[in-house]
């Protein structure tokens, strides 16, 4: 959750504005939408939508009015029934660097734990039904990090940079890091990543499992997969893909034989919904099926 190691890490190199970009790759998310200050919002492909960390001075560092936006924005999308799937990115500099130390520094115990510092920090991971993509170019690290595993899928270029370097300003992940990073890659390598602050590339979180693809090159092809990719799955049956989200997430919280049995209700479930009728029913004749969503 730490951002303050990052400028003097982070090359001299100009990023893409963030402006042009979205200006090139869509529309705003409707004109009723907020005027968002520390985020951007489009739909740039059909049935998705785009959320952009916008503190580009700050390498996208999370703090609480930041994450304030990203909920708000989350929870329309997840209301808006043209929206099937969400993508979350930055920068080709920071996806985001870290958590806001000016922020976090002041702190007590007691403001920390009687407000429960961070915990709407967890909306997207606790409250989101449909599928969030995290498209990770530049510093993913501390909070940056941990945001990027609440999501459903990671895709990064070969470049960019993950850790929790917590450790290193004498305090932990509080974002669920040590839980999610030690679901991808296992025990012992959470260990000595969380233990050592150690970064690790986009390439080597493909080969650990954090991240489901590493894309070679910069921003613009990774955000060409990430939206292809979210579009391919906005194209599906609502109720099947919330469905599916559903089940892989249980698990990671049952046992085998608990996860087996929810899935298989639910499964018994979807016979009960329109789309499977649609969906079976166009394979067999040969169609393209035309999803009601219901």
């Amino acid at each position: 959750m730490v951002s303050r190691q990052c400028s003097r890490l982070v090359s001299s190199r100009t990023a893409v504005p963030l402006t042009s970009y979205l200006t090139r790759v869509g529309r705003p998310y409707s004109s009723a939408a907020p005027a968002y200050e520390h985020i951007l919002t489009s739909t740039p492909k059909p049935g998705v939508g785009l959320i952009t960390l916008n503190r580009p001075k700050a390498l996208n560092a999370l703090s609480s009015p930041l994450f304030k936006e990203i909920n708000d924005a989350l929870s329309k999308y997840e209301d808006d029934k043209e929206i099937g799937a969400i993508v979350i990115t930055g920068s080709e500099k920071a996806f985001a660097a870290g958590a806001d130390i000016k922020e976090m520094a002041p702190l007590t115990f007691s403001a920390a734990y009687t407000n429960n510092f961070i915990a709407p920090w967890s909306h997207l991971a606790n409250s989101i039904r449909k599928p969030v993509i995290a498209a990770v170019s530049g510093y993913a690290l501390g909070g940056g990090c941990e945001l990027a595993l609440m999501c459903d899928i990671i895709y990064c270029t070969t470049g960019a940079t993950f850790g929790q370097p917590e450790i290193k300003l004498g305090t932990i992940p509080g974002a669920g890091g040590s839980q999610r990073l030690t679901r991808a890659v296992g025990k012992s390598k959470a260990m000595e990543l969380i233990l050592t602050g150690k970064n690790f590339s986009g390439a080597q979180a493909e080969q650990w499992g954090v991240a489901a693809r590493a894309v070679e090159g910069g921003h613009a092809e990774l955000m060409a997969e990430a939206l292809a990719t979210a579009e391919t799955i906005a194209g599906y049956s609502r109720v099947a893909v919330v469905a599916a989200k559903e089940v892989v997430g249980k698990s990671q919280e049952l046992s085998l034989k608990e996860g087996v049995e929810y899935e298989r209700r639910l499964f018994h479930a979807l016979f009960g919904s329109r789309d499977q009728k649609i969906g079976m029913t166009a394979f067999a004749e040969k169609k393209k099926p035309e999803w009601s969503n219901e």
